[in-house]
């Protein structure tokens, strides 16, 4: 049975940071491409950060040099460290892993940026 936990959501003032982690188990981890996306009220989910299993990085614009997405083979957890957050990164965050032929999701956790 493939699962994922994800955490580290929250609510937090603009400019602070959160690191979010989604574990995930039933699956070879170490072969899938693991990303995170975003989902805003009332608009379509979207791609933030994707990392390869050769550790190949790539980041929605408005993200670079904020985020950071990175993997952990041994502990089948990839992590996104999010610095500097404005009030338009707010959304659900979810965890997808995905190969040629099978796409996983997560449940999702909320990130609520505001003063």
């Amino acid at each position: 049975q493939v699962q994922f936990v994800e955490s580290g959501g929250g609510l937090v003032e603009p400019g602070g940071s959160l690191r979010l982690s989604c574990t995930a188990s039933g699956i070879a981890f170490n072969i899938y491409t693991m990303g995170w996306y975003r989902q805003a009220p009332e608009k379509q989910r979207e791609l933030v950060a994707t990392i390869t299993s050769g550790g190949i990085t790539n980041y929605e614009d408005s993200v670079k040099g904020r985020f950071a997405i990175s993997r952990d083979n041994a502990k089948n957890t990839v992590y996104l460290q999010m610095n500097n957050l404005k009030p338009e990164d707010t959304g659900v965050y979810y965890c997808k892993a995905q190969t040629s032929i099978r796409t996983f999701w997560g449940q999702g956790t909320q990130v609520t940026v505001s003063s």
